[in-house]
């Protein structure tokens, strides 16, 4: 046997070999590497969306906190501003009705006063009278002598 034939039939059979891996073995190897290619970059770019996906929900979730933050302040305000409010128009209405309760008082006190001094009047006008029989040993009349007894009263 000759080395060089021999050389030559091992290249016709690599040739050959080469041929057939790149005909039949090599597509599908090439298609599993490229569908498998893809894949990996589907997942890369799936999780690149998933990433702005959250980093965009948490930013949203963060700026509803903080709108529903100022929201609740400002209820917390509009209240603590009511019940001053309400506090103010308490005092007020309890400064009227205290002014109020005075005045009627002070009406009440008048009329008492106004009253006992009537009275007052009339026992002196009595007390006059007596004091007059007595010093006149006579009887005065207080329906004949009405008008007099007023005039007296008045200037007491």
């Amino acid at each position: 046997m000759n080395i060089n034939l021999t050389m030559i039939g091992q290249a016709i059979a690599f040739f050959i070999f080469v041929v057939f891996c790149m005909k039949y073995v090599w597509p599908p190897i090439m298609a599993a590497l490229q569908e498998r290619q893809k894949k990996i970059a589907d997942g890369l770019a799936a999780s690149d969306r998933a990433a702005r996906d959250l980093e965009l929900a948490q930013e949203k979730s963060a700026q509803e906190l903080r709108e529903a933050k100022q929201q609740a302040a400002g209820l917390i305000e509009q209240a603590n501003k009511r019940a001053a409010q309400i506090v103010e128009a308490s005092k007020d209405d309890a400064r009227k009705e205290g002014q109020k309760l005075i005045e009627q008082a002070k009406a009440e006190i008048e009329q008492e006063r106004n009253q006992a001094r009537d009275a007052l009047r009339a026992e002196i006008a009595a007390i006059a009278v007596a004091g007059a029989e007595k010093i006149l040993e006579t009887s005065v009349d207080a329906n004949k002598h009405s008008e007099m007894l007023d005039k007296l009263a008045a200037e007491l």
